[in-house]
C-alpha cells in the first residue's frame, strides 16, 4: 500500500464500475500516471495502434509542439496535444486507443465542418461542432436487447427502470462510456453527472460477447455514426443520462429514496425523447 487515494491511481480505478472499458491500460498504467514517453508506449503495444482519418499514427506531443489549433494538428499530423500528469488528457489518450475509429471521426468531422464553415464565409462554430464535443467529452453508449427499457431511460422514466427494473437493466444493458471528461469527473463523483447518451438496441447475443469485442463494434458504429456527413447533427442528438443512478455506481443509488431527487433525476416535461437505435444485420454479423 502506498497510502495514496485510490483517485489518483489508474490501476485502482481499473476496478471500480464504468471504467471497465480502459481495464486493461489503467493496469498497465500502475499506480500514477505515466510519462508522455511511457503513455504512447502503452497505447501503441495495445491491440492496433490508433490513427487518425488520413491514416496517421496518431501521437501524444506536448502542447504548444505545433502552431495550429488542436483539431488541425489531430488531422493533419496524427499529433495530439497532451498535458504531463494531466488525468483528463490521459484519460483522452486512452480513449484513443479503445475507440480509434470513432475518435479519429470526431476529428475528421470537426475538418469538414471548419472546411465547410470558412468555404461559407462563417465563424460561427455550429450545432454539427457542438455535438461533436459534447460526445467527446461526455458520451455513452447504451446498448442493450430491451428496446422498451430503453425507450423508457430515454423518457426519463428514472424510477421505473433504475429502481423498479434495475435487475433486469443490469441483466439486459451495457453502459459504455466514451467521453474522457466523464472518465475523469467520475474519480469524484458528484451528483448531477451526466453523460450524452446514445441508446443502441442491439441482438440479444451481443451482451454475452467479450467485452473487447463489443467494444470494437461498437467503435465501428460510431465511426460510421459520426462520419456520415450528409447526416444533421446537433447536441439534441444526444440524451442526459445521470451516471451515478446507474445500479452500483454509488452506494447511495441502493435506496429508492435516492431517484427522488429531481434535481439530479430531472423529467423530461414535454420535450421529444431521442430515439433509440438500432443495430444493422450486417455489423451484428461483424461480431
Amino acid at each position: 500500500m502506498n497510502g495514496r487515494p485510490d483517485a489518483l491511481q489508474p490501476e485502482a480505478l481499473a476496478g471500480r464500475m464504468l471504467y471497465e472499458p480502459l481495464g486493461d491500460l489503467l493496469r498497465a498504467s500502475g499506480d500514477r500516471l505515466p510519462s508522455l514517453a511511457r503513455l504512447n508506449g502503452l497505447i501503441g503495444a495495445h491491440r492496433t495502434a490508433p490513427v487518425n482519418g488520413q491514416g496517421l499514427p496518431v501521437r501524444f506531443v506536448p502542447p504548444g509542439h505545433q502552431d495550429v489549433p488542436y483539431e488541425h494538428a489531430v488531422f493533419s499530423t496524427g499529433e495530439v496535444a497532451t498535458r504531463a500528469d494531466n488525468w483528463h488528457d490521459y484519460f483522452n489518450a486512452l480513449v484513443w486507443a479503445i475507440f480509434p475509429r470513432a475518435k479519429a471521426a470526431l476529428n475528421a468531422r470537426h475538418m469538414h465542418e471548419l472546411t465547410r464553415a470558412k468555404a461559407d464565409g462563417s465563424r460561427a462554430r455550429g450545432a454539427v461542432r457542438d455535438a461533436l464535443t459534447q460526445f467527446d467529452e461526455c458520451g455513452m453508449v447504451v446498448v442493450g436487447d430491451s428496446p422498451e427499457l430503453l425507450d423508457a431511460l430515454a423518457r426519463h422514466q428514472w424510477d421505473a427502470v433504475l429502481w423498479g427494473a434495475r435487475k433486469r437493466l443490469m441483466r439486459a444493458t451495457r453502459f459504455v462510456l466514451f467521453g474522457h471528461a466523464s472518465y475523469d469527473q467520475l474519480r469524484a463523483p458528484f451528483n448531477g453527472l451526466c453523460a450524452k447518451v446514445l441508446y443502441l438496441a442491439a441482438p440479444g447475443d451481443v451482451l454475452a460477447r467479450p467485452l473487447s469485442t463489443l467494444l470494437r463494434s461498437l467503435d465501428d458504429w460510431l465511426a460510421g455514426f459520426f462520419g456520415d456527413v450528409r447526416a444533421s447533427l446537433s447536441p439534441a442528438a444526444f440524451a442526459p443520462l445521470p451516471l451515478l443512478g446507474i445500479p452500483g455506481v454509488v452506494q447511495d443509488s441502493a435506496l429508492r429514496s435516492y431517484y427522488a431527487d429531481t434535481r439530479q433525476f430531472r423529467p423530461l416535461g414535454d420535450r421529444a425523447p431521442v430515439p433509440v437505435h438500432h443495430w444493422s444485420g450486417e455489423l451484428a454479423e461483424a461480431l
